[in-house]
């Protein structure tokens, strides 16, 4: 007997192949059967009505890491059949860390992961992170090791190469977090104290997870024209000398010009791929894209005490006349200070007129309001366009990644959005066939990061299944209204438990913590 049948369903299998009809049998958190059972019995019944059934899909690069634990539900992803978050990311999150290491983290990155309270639970190496996932949220996580958490629980956000002993520290600490079950290495080379990694830094910890099977997933240094091929050029040769798959995370970059690089990369003997989310704009902490590094340098306070300085200020004004990227047009998506919430949704020159601040004066002021935790939206290259994502997505490698952010009034749309435009828009308008978008965001993205009982419809596969329509399945989420849920996803099933049926939420909380199969 089954547990769950769903019957007279079209699945896409996740492989990419044509789809075909079967019915999918369940038993536990098993897929048990692919066929045709009309006479099998089973505890609870599914007909799919011609609907697509298809694997979980899952997010390649996401900021869940807190959310997920204080937010059981999580509708963004359910609503669009994301069943697993990959996530620390960037090189700056949750674990492993010590409780210093913990508490900067979760305030340096407050600007994108959020801050959210996570009563009752406490972790300090990756094993007990994902442990806290278990009976807690609707989906499942799988974990990067962040490459600034080593740092900073070795040498603290010293700007130096770190020293011999302090390199092998960092090397013990990634062996011990590959063997706990992380299917991976991160870093954000934009982001404290990531940033201060050099290439042969990263090389030596790279080839800590060659032997696991692990993939380097890297925010590169820089997507611009001006930079991304020496940018690329770095994740090359981490690949070559440290002999791992390189990934790179959000290749928000001129499709001409990075195409035929990748290419030569592949041809060179480089297992490269990377994700993709379907939008112009992006979205980071505003001190990221708006103050110079060297204010930033010693983290979070002393930042905090020279933006508080006029003698500061008056130093910053040449850095505002000319900018890292035009401020004007930067949206502001997350203020968490009572004073300027009402700013949530303005650009800067918008909020700037409202304020009766300069922009360089209201962008210190909002970064000492929220304790540099103000998140922004902001346009990528002007040159980039509409081609450019399409072009990226029909690449083989890309896979499906939303850089989802769940904080503020006003947050990008990619976190609700980004995966039902991928299987709803993005296929109807014929970019793609539903085949290869099912692919490119559950079967590649497992196998990118080690997860061999994810991904796929198939027999001895973990039941995570989606049902939907394809005709219906719809983005709803806009830079005015981030938060819209999609529409059009009938069931969603997480490790054999339904937390979608028939369109409605269940009390389900069958996600866990995925290791590194």
């Amino acid at each position: 007997m089954f547990d769950l049948l769903i019957t007279n369903g079209r699945v896409v299998d996740g492989s990419g192949l044509p789809w075909f009809r079967a019915d999918v049998g369940i038993t536990g958190d098993r897929i048990t059967a692919i066929g045709r059972f009309p006479n099998a019995e089973a505890r609870q019944r599914i007909d799919a009505k011609d609907s697509v059934v298809a694997p979980g899909m899952i997010d390649a690069h996401v900021h869940g890491d807190l959310v997920l634990l204080a937010d059981a539900p999580h509708e963004p992803a359910v609503r669009q059949g994301v069943t697993t978050y990959i996530i620390g990311q960037d090189g700056v999150a949750m674990a492993p860390a010590s409780a210093p290491t913990l508490e900067y983290m979760r305030r340096y990155t407050a600007g994108f992961n959020g801050n959210f309270p996570t009563p009752g639970m406490q972790w300090s190496s990756l094993d007990e992170y994902l442990n806290q996932f278990k009976g807690r949220s609707s989906i499942n996580a799988a974990c990067l090791i962040p490459n600034g958490n080593l740092r900073m629980d070795v040498m603290g956000l010293e700007t130096r190469v770190p020293t011999a002993k302090e390199l092998d520290e960092m090397r013990r600490m990634v062996r011990e977090a590959m063997e706990q079950g992380a299917v991976g290495f991160s870093t954000g080379l934009d982001y404290i104290p990531s940033r201060y990694a050099e290439t042969e830094e990263l090389i030596e910890l790279c080839k800590e997870i060659t032997p696991f099977g692990g993939v380097y997933v890297t925010h590169m240094r820089a997507y611009s024209p001006e930079k991304v091929i020496e940018a690329m050029d770095e994740v090359e040769r981490i690949g070559k000398e440290s002999g791992c798959a390189v990934h790179i995370s959000h290749f928000n970059s001129l499709a001409d010009q990075v195409i035929p690089k990748l290419d030569s990369m592949r041809a060179a003997g480089v297992d490269v791929t990377f994700d993709l989310y379907c939008y112009l704009y992006g979205s980071t902490i505003l001190g990221m894209i708006a103050l110079p590094p060297e204010v930033q340098i010693g983290g979070i306070e002393p930042t905090l005490k020279r933006l508080a300085d006029p003698a500061t200020r008056e130093k910053l004004k040449p850095w505002f006349a000319a900018p890292r990227v035009p401020l004007e047009n930067v949206r502001l998506g997350s203020v968490p200070a009572a004073e300027y919430r009402n700013l949530e949704g303005e650009t800067l020159e918008a909020a700037a007129k409202l304020t009766g601040k300069s922009i360089g004066d209201l962008v210190c002021d909002l970064l000492l309001a929220t304790g540099m935790a103000t998140n922004c939206v902001v346009r990528h290259n002007a040159r980039r366009q509409e081609e450019d994502i399409t072009k990226l997505m029909r690449h083989p490698s890309m896979m499906s990644g939303s850089d989802g952010i769940y904080i503020g009034g006003k947050p990008h749309p990619r976190g609700t959005g980004c995966f039902a435009k991928y299987i709803g828009h993005y296929v109807r308008n014929g970019t793609w066939p539903l085949e290869e978008a099912i692919m490119k965001s559950s079967y590649h993205v497992a196998r990118r990061h080690g997860l061999g009982d994810r991904g796929l419809v198939r027999e001895g596969m973990a039941a995570d299944v989606i049902i939907f329509d394809p005709a219906t399945i719809n983005d709803r989420s806009t830079f005015d209204d981030g938060k819209s849920l999609a529409t059009g996803m009938e069931h969603v099933i997480v490790n054999g438990q339904l937390v979608l049926h028939n369109g409605s939420r269940t009390a389900n909380r069958p996600g866990r913590g995925l290791r590194r199969s």
